[in-house]
């Protein structure tokens, strides 16, 4: 089921297998960077060897009690390498029979500290904004009610994530490392400023949730980039013997791509395990297929070798040609003052074009605010690319798709900036489909 009630007996657990290699090499065959392991979802039941309850691993038949599927994951990854391993831990607990009461706070902050001392470099935790409900609760059958903002203390817990582990990037609906992108379809905001101000950068409690972590605050004043979440499976998160026809296609998935990634977002798809231990044939091929879409999208910039001019350029050291750089830590920059520019380039031959992207240089913050891209056969005469969403932020990667079109000449207008430019790269790409 999706959502356990807390009553599952531990015997349950029992697969034949924990096949997190194959999980690896499915998940790096898809273009992953990181995975996240659900190590403990709203049912409560916990997937490495707790010392602090007997809902766990430890007592199902599996290993003979003796497994841990986050450790197993964990020596999968250093083996295989080319994955981050984070955490999953959810803080509504629907078998913990103190839920609700001061005493599960110290039952929750104890599964925190054994997790970070247990699994040392985890690069993410996830704090889901789901909380209390219905539930087991320890036999009682019944609903729990909290002020998710204040109940679990999440102040104090995040001082001991960045005391223990201060690496972490902390996920919650306000962040503070990332926020909730406000759905599970899989899109982002067209506009999607990487800010949040301090009213809404609040664990757990963002109000209009919908609209404001689609598309951030512009005048916010803490770094809350958005983390766009859907499933494999939409709408189910976990697999079963009934929804293997809701597995996305390797074409959705790239439309997803676009929407999250695309649009300043990291792009976190849930990948469902089956009961035998194994990600599932159909949604492993749709994971591969779509990303040798995305390495054949953009294996060739076609920017590469123009020939680049700039309206403005800061200082040799910031010149245009540094938006085909290799080398991320160069980028063209404007003067002080200068919050608008234009960047052209000459592809020295007619080529078909079909596909964009932007990233600006996030060291120095998100500063566009508007931009289009134009193109032209003789230099005089330009045409705006419709790409058909809006043409406002860019952040660290903004990806266009439009119709094909046949350019010698593009160029692109940043007309509004909240300071001077600085663009770290541009691409051109023609995809044949």
């Amino acid at each position: 089921m999706e959502w356990g009630y807390g009553d599952a007996d531990v015997s349950i657990f029992n697969p034949d297998t924990l096949a997190c290699e194959q999980w690896v090499k499915v998940l790096k065959e898809g273009g992953m960077k990181g995975v996240i392991l659900t190590a403990k979802h709203h049912d409560g039941f916990c997937l490495w060897p707790s010392k602090f309850t007997d809902y766990s691993i430890k007592y199902s038949p599996y290993k003979d009690g003796k497994g841990d599927a986050v450790g197993e994951l964990e020596a999968a990854i250093k083996k295989l390498g080319g994955l981050k391993l984070g955490i999953y831990l959810s803080p509504w607990d629907r078998h913990k029979a103190s839920y609700g009461k001061a005493g599960y706070v110290d039952y929750y902050k104890n599964q925190l500290k054994e997790i970070l001392l247990s699994y040392p470099d985890l690069f993410e935790i996830w704090f889901d904004g789901a909380n209390g409900g219905d539930g087991y609760y320890g036999g009682a059958n019944t609903t729990r009610t909290i002020d998710r903002t204040r109940y679990y203390d999440f102040e104090t817990l995040f001082s001991y994530i960045n005391e223990m582990q201060p690496q972490i990037i902390i996920h919650s609906d306000g962040g503070p490392g990332n926020r909730w992108v406000g759905n599970e379809d899989g899109v982002a905001g067209e506009t999607n400023w990487a800010f949040l101000t301090d009213a809404h950068a609040i664990p757990a409690g963002v109000e209009n949730y919908e609209t404001v972590l689609s598309q951030g605050d512009a005048d916010g004043t803490n770094f809350i980039f958005a983390e766009t979440d859907v499933s494999i499976r939409r709408p189910d998160w976990f697999w079963s013997t009934t929804n293997d026809y809701k597995v996305l296609s390797s074409e959705e998935l790239v439309d997803l791509y676009y929407k999250s990634a695309g649009r300043n977002s990291t792009f976190l798809l849930n990948v469902p395990v089956n009961t035998s231990g194994y990600i599932s044939d159909a949604d492993a091929n749709a994971l591969k297929g779509y990303y040798q879409i995305i390495q054949q999208t953009f294996q060739t910039n076609l920017l590469a070798t123009a020939s680049i001019t700039a309206s403005n350029v800061r200082s040799a050291d910031y010149a245009a040609a540094n938006v085909v750089s290799t080398d991320y830590d160069k980028y063209w920059a404007t003067a002080d003052g200068t919050t608008s520019g234009t960047i052209t380039f000459d592809l020295g031959a007619q080529k078909q074009v079909n596909r964009f992207l932007l990233q600006e240089y996030i060291p120095l913050g998100q500063r566009i605010k508007q931009f289009n891209i134009q193109y032209s056969n003789n230099g005089t005469t330009w045409t705006t690319i419709n790409p058909g969403e809006s043409t406002t932020t860019v952040g660290f990667k903004r990806l266009l798709r439009f119709s094909t079109v046949n350019a010698r000449y593009l160029r692109v207008n940043f007309t509004q900036s909240r300071g001077p430019l600085c663009i770290n790269q541009l691409g051109a790409y023609y995809y044949g489909g």
